[in-house]
């Protein structure tokens, strides 16, 4: 089994800043792709950034320029830095990640619960 847990969300004024972090664990033989996905009350879920194993990186043009995804190997960690806040920032985040499992050998797509972020103006 795999499990992925998410922090760091909360409130936060327009123009601050929130550092999410997402923790994989359980039966880990190898993680690839790694993303942050968000979804705010009446639209879709929408990918926010992704991070390769190799640190390749992709982010949605709301986000490019003040946000950062990176990523621990050694820690099966991935991290979201958003800057400069805004109002349509307010969503749950997810954390999505694409798990090998360790006795399986089989490559599976694994979801976080969410955490919310509420960006106030």
């Amino acid at each position: 089994q795999v499990q992925l847990v998410e922090s760091g969300g909360g409130f936060v004024q327009a123009g601050g800043s929130l550092r999410l972090s997402c923790a994989a664990s359980g039966s880990i033989f190898s993680i690839r792709l790694m993303g942050w996905y968000r979804q705010a009350p009446g639209k879709q879920r929408e990918l926010v950034a992704s991070i390769s194993s190799g640190g390749t990186t992709n982010y949605a043009d709301s986000v490019k320029g003040r946000s950062t995804i990176s990523r621990d190997n050694s820690e099966n960690t991935v991290y979201l830095q958003i800057n400069s806040l805004k109002p349509e920032d307010t969503a749950v985040y997810c954390c999505n990640a694409n798990v090998m499992g360790q006795y399986l050998l089989t490559w599976g797509s694994y979801w976080g619960p969410g955490t919310q972020v509420t960006v106030s103006s």
